[in-house]
């Protein structure tokens, strides 16, 4: 953790700031050095009529710059380019993300949503989108997105790959990986669903590995890594 030096926080449920004390005193070397940038939504640090604060006015004390991420915003932090993207949750301060990194590019993260109209906006031509989707085809859920939601939004927004991540039970039940490919017949946009130790290396193509097999392979005499390559158009988008 002590590599770490920027920390972002979409809004104030424990599935999301979960643990971002514990990165904090990381971030700050055990708290001895003040260091790094947190942003997080107002929620987050302050509270608001639905929510108490979760990261606690002491941690807040740690980072060299603190940000409260309200949308509509741009920022530079620790030479990062943040975006903060509207979102629709029952955390009413709840924003997405759009993370550019330099020789990188852009990266979405939409956090806990439900869809509205110009969601896709903020994140087109983002080479990686990272979707919440909760729920399955045909199973809508107030606050979060579905399926069909992330059809409409990746169809909109052109990203290189998205991933869908941060299911539900029902979705579990319905097999991601299967949704994920109905995103990807709909939208002809390569789209894969998370899952546990996934990475994403961003390189002149997109590889997804497993952390485990990835460690493995490298520890491991003999033991061939395995990776699967895929292949996103990177081009300029209109």
């Amino acid at each position: 953790m002590e590599k770490i030096r920027l920390l972002l926080v979409s809004h104030n449920h424990p599935d999301h700031y979960g643990d971002a004390e514990v990165f904090l005193e990381g971030m700050t070397h055990g708290t001895i050095q003040r260091r790094g940038t947190l942003v997080a939504a107002r929620s987050v640090l302050s509270g608001n009529e639905a929510t108490e604060p979760s990261i606690s006015r002491y941690h807040q004390s740690l980072v060299s710059e603190l940000i409260a991420a309200r949308p509509g915003d741009h920022h530079q932090a620790e030479g990062i380019g943040v975006q903060v993207a509207k979102a629709l949750h029952t955390d009413p301060d709840a924003v997405g993300y759009v993370l550019e990194f330099p020789r990188i590019g852009r990266i979405g993260y939409t956090s806990d949503t439900e869809f509205f109209d110009g969601i896709a906006d903020p994140y087109r031509g983002v080479r990686l989108l990272i979707l919440c989707v909760m729920r399955p085809r045909g199973a809508p859920l107030r606050g979060h997105l579905s399926t069909e939601d992330a059809e409409v939004i990746v169809s909109s927004a052109k990203p290189g790959m998205a991933v869908l991540t941060h299911f539900g039970m029902r979705m579990l039940n319905e097999n991601p990986s299967v949704q994920a490919r109905y995103v990807q017949d709909a939208t002809g946009i390569k789209t894969v669903a998370g899952f546990d130790g996934m990475v994403a290396s961003l390189e002149q193509e997109i590889k997804v590995t497993s952390l485990s097999n990835r460690e493995r392979g490298v520890r491991l005499r003999g033991r061939v890594n395995r990776q699967s390559t895929l292949k996103g158009d990177f081009g300029p988008r209109n």
